[in-house]
């Protein structure tokens, strides 16, 4: 706690703290809630502790939080639809104390609401609007000029080579026991390159990407359920629109949780996709070209098969990176993407069609 409070300390908040507890479910990072009395008034904060064993080196996390965030605040209409840091004492973006813990302090974004799973299709039709339209305000930003937080976060043929090592190195015995699965992802080999080709053909720009595009990382209006911004900045890098799109598509247009046993209940909702896919166009404003635009299918699939292959990945070798909850829980989760993927391939016809149609 000691360490909590001479956290707060360090920051140039303008208020005297009344309390501070844990909020929200992150997986992550260590979030806190921080209310403090401004002259009669309670303002809210959310301090943050950057999970320093997933990124490597917070103070470049926090740089391209920072430019981004700059970057997009002029064009913003309220002070709600741009996340805001609060400086420390001395004028930085984040406080690193003498364990090698990174603090951040963030103004809460009131009124507001923050969805784990969105309620109604317009909720899902708002996430792809915001994400579509972070693509559209970054569109111009040099996204070569951002750090790597996580490098090769998103490049499948290495995740391919890790999974093929994890394999040979079968840590824990379970190798023979999953030969399907190893056979599913070995046969789509010459699937894996296809976003980087397109990347080296000149048809599939690197741009800012967001790379967590659930729809918990937007904030929509309490009121109006219309999207506020787009929050969780710690992933935002280099990358494709594409696979943006397609994580949100894995996650939202799944028919079953990630961990559905019953893999009857698991299929590629084209509706959902559909509906995404409109929402996400339509914030993008023009930004993507057809080419791009054709390349969303492909994104959806990539980003499924690559998640499922880190999840086999992962069980492999002994379920040391994902948080499982039981001994088959990384199995499980495994079984739901690589049967969504063969129904994307089942309907790959009509999901082409239906991004056809927007361009």
């Amino acid at each position: 706690m000691k360490n909590l409070e001479f956290a707060i300390s360090r920051f140039a908040i303008c208020s005297e703290p009344l309390e501070c507890s844990p909020y929200g479910n992150g997986h992550i990072n260590s979030t806190f809630l921080l209310v403090c009395d401004d002259n009669g008034n309670r303002r809210r904060y959310i301090l943050q502790s950057v999970n320093t064993n997933v990124f490597k080196k917070p103070e470049q996390v926090m740089q391209n939080i920072e430019k981004v965030t700059e970057y997009l605040r002029p064009g913003a209409k309220e002070h709600r639809e741009i996340m805001t840091l609060i400086p420390t004492k001395d004028g930085k973006s984040c406080y690193v104390d003498e364990d090698g813990k990174c603090w951040r302090i963030y103004d809460f974004i009131e009124d507001s609401i923050c969805l784990e799973h969105p309620e109604s299709t317009e909720d899902f039709r708002q996430c792809a609007v915001a994400f579509g339209k972070f693509q559209r305000d970054l569109s111009r930003f040099p996204a070569d000029s951002l750090f790597e937080t996580i490098p090769d976060f998103h490049n499948t043929p290495k995740r391919f080579a890790d999974f093929l090592q994890a394999v040979e190195n079968d840590a824990v015995g379970r190798a023979a026991f999953v030969k399907e699965e190893i056979q599913f992802l070995k046969d789509r080999v010459d699937f894996y390159s296809v976003l980087y080709n397109a990347n080296k053909a000149g048809v599939l720009p690197l741009r800012v990407t967001h790379n967590d595009t659930k729809s918990n990382n937007v904030m929509l209006d309490a009121k109006t359920r219309k999207a506020l911004c787009v929050i969780d900045l710690d992933t935002i890098m280099p990358g494709f629109s594409v696979t943006d799109f397609g994580d949100a598509i894995r996650f939202g247009a799944s028919t079953a949780a990630e961990d559905e046993k019953d893999l009857s209940k698991v299929s590629l909702d084209l509706e959902m996709f559909d509906i995404y896919t409109k929402g996400y166009l339509e914030g993008c404003g023009g930004q993507l070209s057809r080419e791009e635009i054709m390349l969303m299918p492909e994104g959806a699939k990539m980003m499924t098969i690559e998640c499922g292959m880190r999840f086999l990945t992962d069980y492999l070798n002994g379920d040391t990176y994902f948080k499982t909850a039981y001994a088959e829980h990384n199995l499980d989760r495994c079984h739901t993407q690589l049967k969504l993927v063969a129904d994307m391939e089942e309907k790959w016809d009509e999901m082409k069609k239906i991004v056809e149609k927007y361009i």
